[in-house]
């Protein structure tokens, strides 16, 4: 991958440094825990090689390891992507985009699955905003959007759960994305109705075991069709 630039301001001072694309993205995921600033050279600005003084980089980082600053400025500053990476980003997005409306969506004039050819022209026709978050997060807003110029339906289960008080913080941000109502019960404990895609269902589950420790009740709605 080519090299870009990672920066943050801090303290009213800009700081940069070069860095390996790659290498950046999946520091700042949490992929690889250590990087390399290209040049050993923090900066405070590149284009004209100014470079940042050992004690600003004490003073604001705390420390004079250019290594260590280096993660700081890309954990809490922007990396710089180039066009080819933001090409690959959205079209490894809508691959993921198509593949999951080929299996869950139907039209619901006919009842029969879209091709992924299909929805794949329709996504480019309907010039929504693909963004970088997880699936889970966006498809109501895709499939909105698409269903402006082609007929979509997305399968779906609708599900009752109640969730212990104890755990009602943890779990409202997995159940909220897919409430349709909700009754919080005297014992502080929270009753809420969901309609989940039917293809994430199992992943659904997963993440609310997990932030319940197993101690939410879940029971299956029977939907009309």
């Amino acid at each position: 991958m080519p090299n870009t630039l990672a920066r943050v301001k801090q303290e009213g001072k800009n700081f940069e440094i070069i860095v390996d694309l790659d290498n950046a993205i999946k520091f700042k995921k949490g992929e690889i825990s250590f990087i390399e600033a290209e040049g050993d050279k923090i900066f405070t600005d590149s284009k004209k090689g100014f470079v940042a003084s050992p004690s600003d980089l004490q003073e604001i980082f705390g420390t004079r390891e250019i290594n260590l600053i280096a993660g700081k400025i890309i954990k809490n500053g922007e990396i710089l992507l180039t066009q080819e990476h933001r090409d690959e980003e959205r079209d490894r997005k809508v691959k993921q985009i198509v593949d999951f409306l080929a299996k869950n969506a139907i039209d619901p004039q006919t009842g029969h699955p879209h091709s992924p050819e299909r929805i794949r022209t329709a996504l480019n026709q309907s010039k929504i905003n693909i963004k970088n978050v997880p699936l889970e997060n966006q498809i109501k807003d895709i499939i909105e959007e698409l269903s402006k110029i082609l007929p979509i339906k997305l399968e779906t289960k609708k599900v009752k759960i109640v969730i212990p008080a104890v755990y009602t913080g943890k779990a409202y941000g997995i159940i909220n994305i897919y409430k349709e109502q909700e009754k919080w019960l005297d014992d502080g404990s929270l009753d809420v109705t969901v309609k989940i895609p039917a293809g994430i269902i199992m992943d659904f589950y997963d993440k609310l075991n997990s932030a319940t420790q197993g101690s939410a009740t879940t029971e299956e709605i029977k939907q009309e069709k």
